[in-house]
């Protein structure tokens, strides 16, 4: 059995304790404590990192570690980021400026992002269809990137692993010689 390392990352209360809550074969592991931020109605917030594992079929494990949304706690990103195999950066198209959360993860993840595979997962698009996965794509290419996007209920634990494999046949792409 091999493990491998995946981080998750977005703003605060995107639903990153959520999905890892939803694919994880164990209770997920939080740091979450009460929410002093009033500008988010959210209960609690996660301070250093949250912890889930997954095992796939052939017996591997993923072992899922989601970052603290608030910038304030951007060091633990760097932290969190270390060793891990791949990112998937969650974005909720329900808040004001989708556009700018996506700029400041691949901001704050720009050194990773050069060598390591990155997806996009991208919930509340049924409700908010603005902006549209095609206006993330003009986003990235703006940027010279191009990731995979998925369109993903958080809650759904389908859902979620659709974006895992989607990030994993990156992972796979690359192991063959593809380029990043």
């Amino acid at each position: 059995m091999r493990e491998y390392k995946l981080v998750f990352t977005g703003p605060m209360g995107v639903g990153k304790t959520t999905a890892i809550a939803a694919i994880s074969d164990t209770p997920p592991i939080s740091t979450d404590v009460a929410n002093a931020d009033t500008s988010v109605a959210k209960a609690t917030t996660t301070v250093g990192l949250d912890f889930g594992q997954l095992t796939l079929d052939n017996g591997d494990r993923l072992r899922i570690y989601g970052t603290p949304g608030q910038s304030r706690f951007d060091f633990m990103w760097q932290i969190l980021i270390r060793d891990a195999l791949g990112l998937v950066i969650l974005l909720d198209n329900s808040r004001a400026r989708p556009l700018e959360d996506l700029g400041v993860y691949l901001d704050g993840f720009a050194d990773a992002l050069k060598t390591m595979p990155c997806a996009l997962g991208i919930s509340r698009v049924d409700t908010h269809p603005s902006p549209s996965l095609d206006d993330y794509a003009r986003a990235l290419e703006a940027r010279g990137l191009v990731l995979p996007l998925v369109a993903v209920d958080l809650r759904e634990k389908d859902d979620v692993a659709a974006l895992i494999e989607t990030l994993l046949m990156q992972i796979e792409a690359l192991d063959a010689g593809a380029p990043l």
